[in-house]
């Protein structure tokens, strides 16, 4: 089989071309690598297959997964739907009970896989409400569920075979419900075509030679990661399913994968900066001041340049000493680093780059599978600042004509095979996303940017603002958050961060420290820590944050700079063991009603 139009064809393709005996691994019970080969994983999704089959699932009928890590059994039962002809369901785990039992209800799911953890509980829980609910297996042996492989049957393969052959790319593949940052979540309906017009306009991007390492940490629950795990499995890489607490030390993944390739969010780019930098801090005498240069080294590197002849000795000089350091402690063969979901600040994107771990930043959304752009590997097809280039057969217009935007900037919508069919039962917010233009049916991503030439005659897209929450001040004057909140996110001192001021006289903002060099910042003060709610107190302190903002202030105009802010002593999360609202979606973006909802007071003490 050399073609692949479903997404299940992708593990035959490896099967029929290049079968590996370590296609998928993870770590077992006692920390040890568990390998699963190409046979393997077509072998347990064709019994899952089967035992779906066995069970009574009809064509179309829902199958819910979730899981705490990534994992090969995840994938393999994503597989196995599609060859029963069910559509897969992913959950994130961490979404209120009162989220499982919408998507549940409303996706009308009838099975349910689950890993370890309180998922099982979480389902059953949920069950009491969902009448559609009638199966809940586990991927694990170790709770109380029935195991999944008591399910498997190999009773039906002319059934699933007759299924497989019937099988359609465009037939819907999965629904995945996005939470967002308000109201319940949306079910994006995405067929075999929407997810592999990706995987194939991607592919280029991959490490080119067969078999070698590469890691998978972020969700597969959302579209990012599924698709790429998908495009790994197209190239042949073996995939070690991990997670980020297993990442860093001698003995973490990075060291012992040695990975070629790897995605992430630029929040785990960011605390590995912050790691690197500290470390330099505790350096002392020339060692100090070689790291320090090296790194100020990075601040003038351009993608585009090549040094010249004593710039070229310096550079050597730097990552002799410097660089090829941090390059062993992500492993020593880290050949990219792809980074989306959120905005990358452009330092931390260049800073890598130069010491020779190249990061290259995308964007999309989960209704586009999800890639509408993404900067290239080679230096002509990446522009540091942007998140890349259209990807082949994606379309994109600026439409400026709902809203008050700069000349040459808009929403960004997009037109291509991998916009997805529409949101499940929810013909009023499909009436909202899509907008006809000559012909076309578009999709408003809700993102706000501008088209930029590149040093070489490319399109970049850069992205300046999410249209729902541009700022309008009592003045009347516009404001984007989200670059001012990337600028000051760079700063160590600085978790997160959120701009007020809509309908406010000017902008503030809501400052949550950084716990680790706030602490360090105190013993070079010769001060005592205590906790972060008194340090928020702290005259000196604040003072320090004064500092910050001082410095950043200059680099926005009068009105977007923030006149005032308050410190808030508690980090912003995606779920809260208490039950309490979250203030960040499951991909880690601001909630901004919830904040503003649970800092009301302090930030009316901020405007009186």
């Amino acid at each position: 089989m050399s073609t692949a139009t479903r997404l299940f064809d992708y593990i035959y393709n490896q099967r029929d071309t290049y079968p590996m005996e370590k296609s998928m691994a993870r770590r077992d019970s006692s920390g040890e690598w568990l390998y699963f080969s190409t046979g393997e994983i077509i072998d347990l999704a064709e019994k899952a297959a089967q035992g779906l089959l066995a069970l009574g699932l009809q064509k179309g009928e829902k199958v819910a997964i979730v899981s705490y890590k990534n994992r090969p059994e995840w994938f393999i039962m994503d597989v196995a739907v599609q060859m029963a002809g069910g559509v897969s369901v992913p959950l994130y785990p961490t979404i209120s009970p009162n989220e499982y039992v919408f998507i549940l209800n409303n996706a009308e799911a009838r099975f349910a896989f689950c890993g370890q953890g309180d998922l099982f509980e979480k389902l059953k829980e949920a069950q009491k409400s969902v009448e559609s609910l009638t199966h809940i297996f586990a991927f694990d042996k170790d709770t109380d569920a029935p195991h999944w492989e008591d399910m498997f049957s190999s009773d039906h393969k002319d059934k699933m075979e007759e299924i497989k052959a019937a099988a359609q790319a465009d037939d819907l593949v999965t629904i995945i419900y996005t939470s967002g940052t308000t109201g319940n979540p949306k079910g994006v309906m995405l067929t075999h075509t929407n997810i592999g017009h990706v995987i194939q306009a991607t592919k280029f991007m991959l490490p080119e030679i067969a078999g070698v390492n590469v890691l998978s940490f972020l969700p597969l629950c959302h579209i990012f990661e599924r698709t790429v795990v998908y495009s790994l499995v197209f190239k042949k890489l073996s995939i070690h399913f991990t997670g980020t607490d297993n990442l860093p030390g001698e003995t973490g993944d990075l060291q012992t994968v040695k990975p070629h390739f790897f995605t992430t969010v630029p929040r785990l780019l960011e605390k590995v900066y912050e790691g690197i930098y500290n470390r330099g801090l505790s350096l002392s005498g020339t060692t100090k001041k070689l790291f320090f240069w090296a790194l100020g080294l990075t601040e003038s590197y351009d993608l585009h340049k090549k040094p010249g002849f004593f710039d070229g000795i310096q550079w050597n000089i730097a990552d002799k000493l410097i660089f090829s350091k941090w390059r062993a402690a992500l492993g020593g063969n880290v050949k990219l680093i792809i980074t989306g979901a959120a905005p990358c600040p452009e330092k931390i994107a260049r800073v890598f780059t130069a010491a020779g771990i190249p990061i290259r930043e995308g964007y999309g959304l989960t209704e586009t599978s999800p890639t509408l752009t993404v900067n290239h590997l080679e230096p002509s097809g990446a522009q540091f600042g942007t998140v890349g280039m259209a990807i082949d057969g994606v379309e994109l217009l600026i439409d400026n004509t709902d809203g008050t935007y700069e000349d040459d900037e808009g929403e960004i919508l997009a037109y291509g095979p991998n916009v997805m069919q529409g949101y499940y039962n929810n013909p009023e917010a499909n009436a909202k996303v899509f907008k006809e233009i000559e012909g076309k049916r578009w999709f408003k991503t809700g993102d706000i940017g501008k088209m930029v030439l590149g040093p070489n005659g490319g399109h970049f897209l850069k992205i300046t603002d999410r249209k729902k929450e541009l700022l309008k001040t009592s003045g009347g004057k516009y404001v984007a958050p989200a670059p001012i909140e990337n600028r000051f996110r760079e700063s160590f001192f600085v978790e997160q961060i959120m701009i007020i001021g809509d309908k406010r006289k000017f902008v503030s903002a809501l400052i949550v420290p950084a716990l680790e060099p706030l602490k360090k910042w105190y013993d070079e003060h010769d001060m005592e820590w205590t906790n972060l709610k008194d340090a928020t107190k702290n005259t000196e302190v604040l003072a320090h944050y004064q500092n910050i903002v001082d410095e950043m202030n200059p680099e926005f105009s009068h009105i977007e700079q923030i006149k005032k802010f308050s410190l808030v002593p508690q980090e912003w999360l995606p779920t809260h063991e208490d039950g309490s609202k979250a203030e960040l979606t499951p991909t880690m973006k601001l909630k901004r009603r919830v904040i503003l909802e649970k800092f009301h007071d302090i930030i009316e003490e901020i405007y009186n």
